[in-house]
């Protein structure tokens, strides 16, 4: 009893007390690049595991597996099954389904509250134009997001925990998500109770904006909501020739949407970004018919919850003010499976900060970014409306190994040097949460 507790003295004084910092070795560490100490140092303990050889190699075939098999949203039947061989080789215990095809893990047995990681799993229906030994075997689909990447990050996690389970102090949820891409899998994780008795969750996220190595997120809002909407105005169509018999519901589009671009510019705060853009927009056939209606939709983003939701409102409200003021009516709905409506993410001050002590001391103080405000939107969103909890982005660009196109692109490809940086950053964090969330060092 008394070594467990000297252990976890240890786990302290090396995540959390300032020291010099430690720069993440992407070959196999050989002896003499740890110290003397590192026998006794948990932070050293976590590199170790997670940057082994054998580890390396294994989450590499892993990723590489699923990468040669996508599969898209609530489609992720074979990556289930790979992930749940793995955990059953770790002796990791798990249920599934979840949510159609997704899978959550356990690992120790500490009471509440408990620490979540997240990964997705999803593909995309994109063809890969990358020409390389593991490239997509699926035509028209592919891993363009690095999902399969984080699932072999946190199953990398997952043995290291396993491994360090007497050092635990709570209890690890590991969601291995579906649907990210579709918008909709966070949300039918969390009706499945998913985030029961978890009291803070962190999500990781590979890109080519930052150098492989290097850790960006931000307190507060980070990545905007993201909306679309689809209007319908009805009118009464007629000869274009006698336009006074009519009720012209293409000139009401038009001029909703003109209007609408002055929400942003005359009535949102310019510190206060937000989007609002029409790109799609349909009416009549023939060029002397006014038709009996006339559609049009676009999306619409912004980084407060506030701003979000309000610009919602107005957009309605413009939509169906103008077509009143020419003689017609007005629908506009918001929700649909295609484009479901996604919150912004905002993270939770506190695990940003513990994320980002956390991540300092795996990959040192100089790979720490500060990231700017985003556009794109993410579905772990809907985990963060439900309990604290930090997003961040682990960079993978590498001009020599050809990681330098952005996600959705056909061309991308990642640095698989990342992958034991997320394993071990997915590690440090859930085996630090409990002594930070019970505030038993200072901060």
């Amino acid at each position: 009893m008394e070594h467990h507790h000297l252990r976890l003295i240890l786990l302290l004084l090396f995540l959390f007390l300032p020291t010099t910092c430690f720069s993440f070795s992407f070959q196999t560490p050989s002896s003499n690049e740890f110290s003397n100490q590192s026998s006794s140092s948990l932070k050293q303990q976590i590199l170790e595991l997670a940057n082994s050889p054998s580890t390396v190699k294994w989450m590499k075939r892993i990723r590489r597996e699923i990468h040669e098999h996508p599969e898209l949203a609530y489609e992720e039947f074979r990556t289930s099954a790979v992930i749940r061989r793995e955990l059953d080789l770790l002796g990791v215990e798990y249920k599934w389904p979840v949510a159609g095809t997704g899978v959550v893990a356990k690992i120790g047995y500490g009471s509440p509250p408990f620490v979540a990681l997240r990964a997705d799993m999803d593909a995309l229906p994109i063809q890969e134009m990358v020409d390389w030994d593991h490239k997509s075997k699926v035509d028209g689909k592919m891993h363009a997001c690095a999902h399969d990447a984080h699932v072999a990050m946190l199953l990398g996690a997952a043995k290291i925990l396993q491994e360090m389970k007497d050092m635990l102090q709570t209890t690890v949820v590991l969601i291995f998500q579906p649907a990210e891409e579709r918008g909709t899998g966070a949300k039918d994780m969390i009706q499945e109770q998913v985030l029961e008795d978890v009291g803070a969750i962190l999500g990781l996220h590979l890109g080519a904006e930052y150098p492989t190595g290097v850790v960006a997120s931000r307190p507060g809002e980070f990545l905007a909501g993201c909306g679309s909407f689809e209007a319908k105005i009805k009118g009464k169509g007629g000869l274009a020739g006698v336009p006074q018999h009519c009720f012209d519901p293409v000139l009401a589009a038009s001029t909703s949407v003109i209007s609408l671009q002055n929400i942003v510019s005359r009535e949102a705060d310019p510190l206060d970004s937000q989007v609002l853009s029409v790109a799609m927009i349909n009416a009549g056939s023939a060029h002397d018919i006014i038709p009996d209606s006339a559609t049009f939709g676009g999306t619409y983003r912004a980084f407060s919850k506030k701003s979000f939701y309000g610009l919602r409102k107005r957009i309605e409200e413009v939509i169906k003010g103008q077509a009143e003021v020419h003689r017609c009516s007005g629908e506009v709905e918001f929700c649909g499976n295609e484009h479901p409506t996604i919150p912004p993410t905002t993270n939770d001050v506190r695990i940003y900060q513990l994320a980002r002590q956390v991540s300092s001391k795996i990959v040192g103080e100089d790979n720490i970014e500060l990231a700017p405000l985003f556009t794109g939107s993410e579905d772990f969103a809907f985990y963060l409306e439900k309990v604290p909890g930090s997003f961040v982005l682990v960079g993978t660009r590498n001009e020599k190994s050809g990681s330098i196109h952005p996600a959705h692109s056909p061309y991308f490809f990642i640095d698989e040097d990342v992958l034991p940086i997320g394993a071990a950053l997915h590690a440090a964090f859930a085996l630090s949460y409990h002594s930070y969330s019970t505030n038993s060092y200072p901060l």
